[in-house]
């Protein structure tokens, strides 16, 4: 058996025959150990596994088992385990994270601005392994420099999705300069989607005009753009909505309070059709009860709650890749007085 490597200029042939030597050479020190002589191990009553645990027979389990490892590594690089389906059958090529976004950072097209993506989080995994790949490439193919950043509630209240966003502006770092505030299963589809910096003012992206099911003129909610500065002037979102929905509209008016003229696309022809919304009611059911005084405190204006009163731990941060597209996950506990809110417990 020859142990000679040719040089073929090929990267992967050449990873591959180095695998195949360094197997070669495990093997035969396995057999011709000095410590057994070779005609043993092919007697039918002495098999390699059969037998005493020697430190040669270790000694190829972990070499099998590092090269296994390097395998999958050298794999997931080159894109043949870095890919997702959508519904149309389709492949969106994945690139290598880390080269991907290198390239990025040193290109001047791409612009000044950082885009921190916040995504709201709990038990949606499927929704999630969708999402993340998907809206990798399509920030990426506008040349949109990008975090994305995954809050997940991990606590026993009922989901906070405000307080979620809360805290994703306040963990997304300096090196982030405007936020959108995202829903997992909303994915837009036409391209000429802007998710570029709103530098004159919050920018709607899933507008009334466009969203597939919110169709109200005072609809802030699916995927909203703005500055960190912007978001700071009106204090963050409400901490007080426990359980889904109203936590937009509360916001809209902190948008009028602030002086902040809200934007919405123009020109799009695509209508309803303009976002893929791949939530399942039947499969997720949504948290829509409301409890005692929950009622009534649903429509009213919080004037002193959001960034000031979060209060909340991230118990762990954890840096991913989803099918090649890097997330990170801000595990994370929210606090809830419960003589102020008590309906963030359901008794």
């Amino acid at each position: 058996m020859s142990s000679y490597c040719p040089n073929l200029g090929n990267s992967n042939t050449v990873f591959f025959c180095a695998i195949f030597k360094l197997l070669s050479f495990a093997t035969s020190k396995m057999m011709y150990s000095s410590r057994r002589k070779p005609v043993l191990y092919f007697k039918e009553d002495r098999r390699f596994w059969s037998g005493k645990c020697t430190v040669y027979k270790l000694f190829g389990m972990c070499m099998v088992l590092v090269l296994v490892s390097l395998l999958w590594l050298q794999l997931s690089c080159t894109g043949d385990m870095s890919r997702v389906v959508v519904d149309d059958g389709r492949l969106p090529p994945q690139p290598c994270p880390l080269e991907r976004q290198a390239s990025a950072a040193d290109n001047p097209s791409w612009g000044p601005h950082k885009l921190a993506l916040l995504i709201p989080f709990r038990e949606r995994f499927e929704e999630l392994l969708v999402f993340v790949p998907f809206m990798h490439t399509f920030l990426n193919n506008k040349k949109i420099l990008h975090k994305i950043f995954v809050i997940n509630q991990m606590d026993h209240y009922r989901f906070n999705r405000a307080s979620l966003i809360n805290v994703g502006y306040m963990e997304s770092g300096n090196d982030t300069d405007y936020i959108a505030m995202h829903d997992v299963d909303l994915l837009p589809l036409n391209e000429a989607l802007d998710y570029g910096f709103p530098e004159e003012g919050p920018f709607h992206v899933a507008s009334p005009e466009l969203h597939p099911l919110y169709h109200y003129k005072t609809y802030v909610g699916g995927i909203l753009l703005l500055t960190k500065q912007h978001y700071h002037m009106c204090n963050g979102m409400s901490n007080r909505f426990w359980g889904w929905g109203r936590e937009d509209d509360e916001f809209y008016r902190r948008l009028r309070t602030a002086g902040l003229q809200l934007f919405r696309p123009s020109g799009i022809k695509t209508g309803y059709e303009t976002f893929r919304h791949i939530h399942d009611p039947a499969w997720r059911k949504r948290d829509q009860k409301r409890v005692a005084a929950q009622k009534q405190e649903q429509f009213k204006v919080d004037p002193e709650g959001g960034l000031t009163n979060l209060q909340y731990k991230v118990e762990s941060r954890h840096e991913l890749t989803i099918s090649g597209a890097p997330v990170t996950v801000l595990n994370t506990k929210l606090e809830c007085d419960t003589d102020k809110t008590p309906w963030c417990l359901l008794n």
